[in-house]
């Protein structure tokens, strides 16, 4: 049985005006793979990672995902209805601030139960033992499950959007700097949560981080990028090991401990 990547990019650009975000960036996602996009703070990976979610149209270049439902699809030639139920189903996106990807004014048992309705789940008991189930999981007392997630400490609402997005089995998820803003300590709190469900739930990832020991923690291959382009491309322990690009030898150097 031949194995068809999760998502081919090719040729991705895209503009602001005179500045280039991103540039000719082309790779495939295979399923079970996490991919890591690294760089400085303007190397345009958030830019990318949006192309590549849908929510930013790139000027050139495209983006095609093997959909469970429908098969090769080019996500920018979708329609915005099926794009937002792609994006309700098969995927799922962790932003870096949890009151972004969640509703602030309803419980948080409302928050994922949402994302069981949208997979068609209709029974209200039903919905309710796995929004309680995904409390449990991302280590969320169950007793909380009707306070709103503006009750809820930082911590607590990024565990609250990784439960929302994975509640659906989702086949990818992308995510943007998902510890990003958090404490120390709750950092490795959810680095190690976020690790055990991408290899218990099989999940296919793009991950956009800053920081490179979450990288090594979390991703199977990375890509890295300066000024709009990938400029390094590889296995991850290779490229954080032995980094062949100099700007890589750069940021490994000045932010991984020697």
């Amino acid at each position: 049985m031949t194995v068809r990547p999760l998502l081919s990019v090719r040729d991705l650009t895209k503009r602001f005006g005179n500045r280039v975000a991103c540039r000719d960036v082309a790779f495939d996602l295979w399923p079970g793979e996490v991919l890591g996009i690294v760089g400085e703070s303007g190397s345009g990976k958030t830019t990318l990672l949006n192309c590549l979610a849908g929510r930013m149209t790139p000027d050139t270049g495209s983006v095609i995902y093997d959909s469970n439902a429908s098969g090769l699809v080019d996500v920018h030639g979708l329609s915005e209805a099926r794009r937002r139920l792609l994006t309700r189903t098969e995927w799922g996106f962790v932003n870096q601030d949890a009151r972004e990807g969640l509703r602030m004014g309803v419980s948080a048992g409302a928050n994922i139960g949402e994302r069981l309705m949208a997979i068609g789940e209709r029974h209200y008991g039903e919905i309710r033992r796995t929004a309680t189930d995904w409390l449990g999981r991302v280590e969320i007392e169950l007793d909380r499950l009707d306070d709103r997630p503006t009750d809820f400490s930082g911590g607590m609402r990024q565990r609250l959007q990784i439960a929302r997005n994975l509640v659906s089995n989702p086949w990818l998820v992308f995510m943007d700097e998902p510890t990003g803003g958090l404490d120390v300590s709750v950092q490795a709190r959810i680095l190690d949560l976020l690790r055990g469900l991408v290899e218990n739930l099989h999940l296919s990832a793009v991950l956009v981080t800053h920081d490179l020991g979450v990288a090594r923690l979390l991703t199977h291959r990375l890509m890295v990028m300066q000024g709009g382009r990938v400029v390094e491309d590889g296995l991850t322990d290779q490229v954080l090991d032995d980094p062949q690009h100099a700007y890589t030898q750069m940021l490994v150097s000045s932010i991984l401990p020697v």
